[in-house]
């Protein structure tokens, strides 16, 4: 199969893993903290990769330590952590829309810091979608102010915690480009692989800090949270990064950051199935950032 069909494939599997990884983390927070979930899922997703790609890691010459780094901790140890702070106080479909922005970011990252071209019809696209988001906040706002949430999140809804998935976005964005600027001559499962290298120690530290070995064997729940999370690793994480990583090799940056277009219907639907509310605002808010990044992902003929 070549390129140009492949990455259609890879697409529609990054969507339906990535998409359905917003309500394991909602299922994970009921038994564990937001460090232990952040921290276990790195820890798991570290032993994975280890037994199936630590050979590849030969691959990774002097040149590419010091990116495989930055890339491992602005897409692999911060995010899970800011990701599990922010959905104990957002709904799981909220925090995927949220998580749209992506190739917004992309752009204006690749552009300001990659050397980049930007168009006009991009930098409008940017704007948009900076307007859906911010609907979309106000309107998750108006609706917790109302009273209307009937939900099951672990904590108090507060759409101020929308910032730690625009953080969480802007560190995938930045790793985009990364990989496509820096490791596009490695394999992604050696890429992968070596940005767990570097997370998963500091990653172990957290999780032993946060009790979890001490009360795992003695809370059921804890064990029923943490094999939502064991699936989250396996496939959100470790296999999901793999083919995104990949992805990013064949495609360009910001098709391969479209991949969140599609997330939030998936997303959205185990959300309502769960018992998540969605208003009229959201909605359009939606559709306006997905509108805007339509015209940010318009620099060109994707290849």
């Amino acid at each position: 199969m070549g390129n140009n069909k492949l990455k259609w494939v890879y697409l529609i599997i990054l969507s339906l893993i990535w998409g359905s990884s917003f309500i394991l983390i909602k299922k994970g927070l009921i038994g564990l903290t937001d460090y232990q979930l952040g921290s276990l899922r790195i820890v798991l997703t570290s032993i994975i990769l280890f037994s199936v790609g630590f050979k590849s890691i030969r691959e990774i010459k002097k040149k590419h330590w010091i990116w495989v780094a930055i890339s491992g901790f602005v897409s692999s140890f911060f995010p899970p952590f800011l990701f599990a702070i922010a959905q104990n106080h957002i709904d799981s479909g909220i925090t995927s829309i949220l998580n749209s922005i992506v190739p917004l970011n992309t752009v204006i990252i690749g552009a300001l810091l990659f050397a980049i071209g930007v168009t006009r019809r991009q930098i409008w696209g940017v704007l948009i979608g900076l307007a859906g988001t911010l609907m979309l906040i106000y309107g998750g706002m108006m609706i917790t102010d109302g009273g209307t949430i009937e939900n099951s999140l672990p904590g108090e809804t507060n759409y101020l915690y929308s910032g730690l998935i625009i953080l969480a976005t802007i560190g995938y964005a930045f790793n985009v480009n990364i990989i496509k600027k820096y490791l596009n001559d490695i394999s992604a499962l050696a890429v992968t692989t070596g940005n767990f290298i570097f997370v998963f120690l500091p990653s172990l530290v957290i999780l032993y800090y946060s009790g979890f070995f001490e009360e795992i064997m003695r809370s059921q729940q804890m064990q029923l949270a943490s094999g939502y999370v064991l699936i989250l690793a396996l496939f959100g994480t470790a296999l999901a990064k793999v083919i995104f990583n990949r992805l990013v090799q064949i495609a360009s940056p910001v098709f391969a950051s479209s991949v969140t277009y599609t997330m939030p219907i998936v997303a959205v639907g185990w959300g309502l199935v769960d018992g998540e509310s969605f208003g009229f605002l959201q909605l359009i808010a939606a559709g306006v950032i997905l509108f805007g990044v339509y015209l940010s992902n318009k620099r060109q003929k994707l290849n």
